[in-house]
């Protein structure tokens, strides 16, 4: 296998790529934000009916707002990574081949072997490619032909790597 492909200088894609990847490790704070908000506003509404209700309201709308927020920090972190990076649109390549994974973006490059891959996971835009637990890299299937997506598919599906959203 030898894919090769081009990634254009384009100022909306590495804000693409930075939300791919913070999306991943912030997913999580928005499930314990329902959580808390849930909780919070159970424990305000049960409170209204006892009369030490008064003494716990304070802590229930603090967990509200705490899961209010905590909701809204995943967005926010995503909008603040596509207004940094989009000064970052710089042209680069990816050269894919049995073995490794090399990138060029400007004038830097670098690569991730196959063997130290732990996972890839399938998302609309990109495979975001893991190495241990943290997500190295993504490769943007958009920008690659039918084929060689295809062809890269079957290729991580082989080796165990593909797993779906």
């Amino acid at each position: 296998m030898h894919i090769r492909f081009d990634v254009p200088a384009d100022p909306a894609y590495p804000g693409r790529v930075a939300a791919a990847l913070s999306s991943v490790r912030l997913r999580k704070y928005g499930f314990i934000g329902a959580v808390l908000a849930a909780v919070g506003a159970i424990g305000f509404a049960v409170s209204r009916g006892f009369a030490w209700g008064d003494r716990i309201s304070p802590l229930c709308i603090a967990m509200v707002v705490g899961g209010v927020l905590s909701m809204l920090y995943s967005p926010w972190v995503r909008l603040r990574a596509r207004r940094r990076s989009s000064r970052y649109a710089v042209e680069g390549a990816y050269d894919i081949t049995d073995d490794n994974i090399m990138m060029r973006s400007g004038s830097e490059s670098g690569g991730i072997a196959w063997d130290g891959v732990a996972q890839v996971r399938d998302t609309p835009e990109f495979w975001i490619v893991y190495v241990g637990r943290m997500p190295a890299t993504v490769i943007p299937r958009r920008l690659m032909s039918a084929e060689d997506a295809e062809t890269l598919r079957a290729y991580m599906a082989k080796r165990g790597l593909l797993q779906l959203r």
